[in-house]
């Protein structure tokens, strides 16, 4: 057999004497079971540290790993509390205009706004891993539960119950985020791709800045709907009613914290001008309106804020139907979405000083933090990037920065709510403006489209499904999109020829290397994945494809005729039932073809399954080979005696 013009390296093996593919001894049942659960849900092993410890040990790591405050805080040392002040300092002077102006889009009332900026960050401090996430209220998270709860109760007929599902949602949002990191499912929120978020992300900014426009022109009454032609007729339809003095001082503001946002960017160590903006503006706002009495002039302005620390609101939950479904159903978009917010957040800093910190524990943090928040007078809260990043440029050295800003916070609502009173309410618009233009992200946009136009597909869908529908739409769209496209991977795993590289014994991808030569009448063929009952059939098609497409090939270009397919398995981690079912079927398609099947490297899964259902007594144990390599050769000198060339496992 063979094409004697086919020149082989000389410096191969012996087959006959070369290692044979090993057959893994068996394992009990609920031993696979055990590490299949173990890696699907303790793959980072957090019980390591446990083991071999005595039991007052185990006490004290257990009461660590849940509250890592006890881990830090014997280490603290007096440098660190001094850049943990200034660096709490710094992110309160943020935190107070975010948050109340974040309140607001919630369509909630702003002193929530602080209230969220109090207790939630004091629970992190405590149970949080992250040494640079500043823990507060975000825009989106905002926005998405103000839409849906509005959906079902109109915030300005009903505000007391409109209030009340609020906590209720935020309430669901901290359960579900701390079930998702006790019962370590915190790979769910993995379904929110980068491509996903970016996209979700930049619509959501871009929503956010056009509803801003009813505070910037001084209009009264204004659409609830959240997309882009419910906000441009609502805006457009009102042209009468604009003010100019609300626009001219919405422009002057927001052109203020664009500045300073571009000069601290450009002089990194001057990151407070950035971070000390809002504060600023509210204050200049303020001023200018008591001045000029700006109020009377259609300046809408926050008026009387309540002093004092959060009431309790334990007993506000609403558990009854058919407010329930919706407060459980807030609560778990909104908390996914904030979980996805705060975890990216805290690993990327976490990587900048390289540190880890545990995705599961931060969901339990964050979680804890929520369900202890719905309890007094809190909404939702994770880790907003931009109060992250002021915090991480301040030089916070642990999380004792978000206890500075808790006390911060406290102290303004203690004593400096009256202040508040004349802030126009189109400052905390610019507010808002300026920090969502940095969450559109367009040059990762443009990144996307360079590297994966699959990825830039996902990003636009949840951009436009955002911007034209709705948030709940847009982040819909870009989940499935994504689903979608996991499935593809799984149902239309990549097949490869393969090809040997000249004077070498070097097999690879034909397309990927085009000096890589076909073996006369072998085929080599790659399997880049599982073998599941989802690819089992396509594999069967495309396999049955690839001989066809060989024996044209070879019949066009008059070579020796095909007499091998040689199948490299070694990217098959897996197979299934329905997947052995396809190598018996392959193996039927060769044989009326007199064609010879050839497997290649099975993992130790693999070999296990088709060596049980009996296919590799079927196939031949001579045919079975660890290398690409050692498969060729047998092809050109197959072994005459079967049981000579197979060294018993």
């Amino acid at each position: 057999m063979g094409n004697a013009d086919y020149v082989y390296p000389s410096s191969v093996m012996n087959v006959e004497s070369s290692p044979r593919v090993a057959i893994p001894p068996p394992q009990p049942f609920f031993k696979s079971l055990g590490y299949s659960l173990k890696e699907t849900f303790f793959p980072d092993d957090p019980l390591r540290q446990f083991k071999n410890k005595p039991a007052s040990r185990k006490f004290v790591l257990g009461l660590q790993y849940f509250f890592p405050i006890f881990e830090w805080a014997p280490r603290y040392t007096l440098q660190f509390l001094k850049s943990d002040i200034i660096s709490g300092i710094t992110i309160a002077s943020l935190a107070i205009p975010q948050g109340i102006s974040y309140a607001k889009l919630a369509n909630l009332p702003p002193i929530l706004g602080l209230y969220s900026s109090f207790i939630p960050p004091l629970i992190y401090a405590m149970m949080g891993s992250s040494r640079d996430l500043a823990v507060g209220t975000v825009a989106v998270g905002s926005l998405l539960m103000g839409s849906m709860l509005a959906n079902v109760v109109n915030p300005n007929e009903d505000p007391k119950l409109y209030l009340h599902l609020a906590f209720t949602a935020t309430f669901f949002a901290g359960v579900i985020q701390a079930s998702l990191g006790f019962f370590r499912l915190g790979f769910i929120v993995d379904f929110l791709s980068h491509a996903t978020i970016v996209g979700f992300m930049g619509g959501a900014a871009t929503v956010v800045s056009l509803q801003q426009l009813k505070s910037i022109l001084g209009l009264e009454h204004f659409t609830h709907g959240a997309d882009l032609v419910s906000v441009m007729r609502s805006v457009f339809s009102q042209t009468h009613k604009w003010r100019w003095e609300s626009a001219v001082l919405g422009c002057v503001f927001i052109f203020f914290l664009l500045i300073t946002r571009y000069f601290s960017k450009r002089q990194p160590k001057f990151f407070w001008v950035s971070a000390m903006a809002p504060l600023t503006s509210v204050i200049l706002g303020s001023l200018l309106v008591y001045l000029t009495h700006a109020e009377k002039h259609g300046v809408q302005v926050i008026g009387q804020l309540k002093k004092g620390l959060n009431p309790p609101t334990i007993t506000d939950l609403v558990f009854v139907s058919p407010y329930l479904t919706t407060a459980i159903k807030t609560g778990a978009v909104t908390g996914i979405i904030a979980l996805a917010e705060g975890i990216a957040v805290g690993r990327s800093f976490a990587m900048f000083k390289n540190y880890h910190i545990d995705g599961n524990k931060e969901m339990i943090a964050i979680g804890s933090m929520n369900i202890v928040g719905s309890f007094t007078s809190c909404y939702l809260t994770t880790g907003p990037f931009s109060r992250s990043a002021v915090n991480y440029n301040a030089g916070c050295k642990t999380a004792a920065s978000n206890i500075v800003m808790a006390i911060a916070v406290m102290l303004t609502l203690l004593f400096l709510t009256p202040l508040f009173h004349y802030t126009p309410l189109v400052v905390l618009s610019a507010i808002i403006v300026s920090a969502m233009l940095g969450l559109i992200d367009y040059e990762a946009a443009i990144h996307l489209w360079k590297i994966d136009k699959f990825d830039f597909l996902v990003c636009l869908s949840a951009y436009v499904g955002v911007v034209f529908g709705s948030v709940q739409l847009g982040l819909v769209i870009a989940v499935a999109i994504s689903v979608l496209r996991v499935l593809l991977f799984v149902a239309r795993p990549r097949t490869y020829v393969l090809g040997n590289i000249p004077n070498s014994v070097v097999y690879r991808n034909v397309e990927q290397y085009p000096n890589a030569k076909h073996v006369p009448g072998i085929l080599i063929l790659e399997i880049d994945a599982p073998i599941y009952f989802a690819n089992a059939s396509y594999l069967r098609e495309r396999i049955t494809r690839w001989i066809d497409d060989e024996e044209d090939r070879v019949k066009a270009a008059g070579e020796a005729s095909l007499q091998y397919v040689i199948m490299d398995m070694s990217a098959v981690g897996n197979i299934d039932t329905s997947g052995i079912s396809m190598l018996e079927e392959i193996k039927k398609v060769t044989e009326r073809r007199e064609l010879q099947l050839v497997l290649v490297n099975p993992g130790s899964e693999v070999m296990k399954k088709i060596s049980k259902s009996k296919f590799v007594e079927g196939i031949g144990q001579k045919w079975i080979y660890l290398t690409v390599e050692e498969a060729v050769i047998a092809c050109k000198n197959p072994t005459k005696d079967e049981s000579e060339a197979w060294n018993s496992v």
